[in-house]
C-alpha cells in the first residue's frame, strides 16, 4: 500500500484534461509552495473520477493536496508521478482555518509536521522575488 503525503500552497496553473486512446484520462496542476527564496512549483496528476476534484478550483486558490508517489519503470527509463487523490481549499475567508502552522511542509498522513521553520511564511510567486532588491550574499550569478 502506497504512504500518503499532504502538501499546502498554491494553485499556479491548471492544464486540460488529456485523454488517451486506450481512455485513459488525466489532468496535471501545478502548487506553489515557499521555500525560503526561491518558491517550489510541484505539478500533481489527477486520473479518472479524481479529474471532476479539479472544476472547483481555480488559480490563486490556497489549496491542500492529499497525494501518493507512485514509480514505474518503461525501456529502462525511470518515472515519478504525483497522483493527488484529495484537494480541498485551505485558506479563505472568515477565520478559522484547522490547521494554522507554516504552508508548505510536507507530512505523511498521522505524522506531525516539521516546525523547524520558526518565522511566518508568506506565500510569494518567483517573479515577485525578482521585484525585491538583490541579495549579494551568495556569488550565484541567477
Amino acid at each position: 500500500m502506497a504512504q500518503t503525503f499532504e502538501l499546502e500552497g498554491t494553485l499556479k496553473q491548471l492544464f486540460d484534461t488529456q485523454t488517451f486512446a486506450s481512455g485513459f484520462a488525466k489532468r496535471e496542476f501545478v502548487v506553489e509552495v515557499p521555500d525560503g527564496k526561491f518558491p517550489q512549483m510541484i505539478k500533481f496528476e489527477c486520473v479518472k473520477d479524481k479529474i471532476a476534484m479539479l472544476d472547483g478550483v481555480s488559480i490563486g486558490d490556497q489549496v491542500k493536496v492529499a497525494f501518493d508517489i507512485r514509480g514505474s519503470e518503461y525501456k529502462e527509463r525511470f518515472y515519478v508521478n504525483l497522483n493527488a487523490w484529495k484537494l480541498t481549499k485551505s485558506g479563505g475567508g472568515g477565520g478559522g482555518d484547522e490547521d494554522s502552522g507554516p504552508r508548505g511542509n510536507f507530512s505523511k498522513s498521522g505524522g506531525s509536521r516539521r516546525e523547524e521553520d520558526s518565522g511566518p511564511r508568506t506565500n510569494s510567486s518567483l517573479d515577485a522575488s525578482f521585484d525585491n532588491e538583490p541579495d549579494n550574499s551568495d556569488d550565484i550569478p541567477f
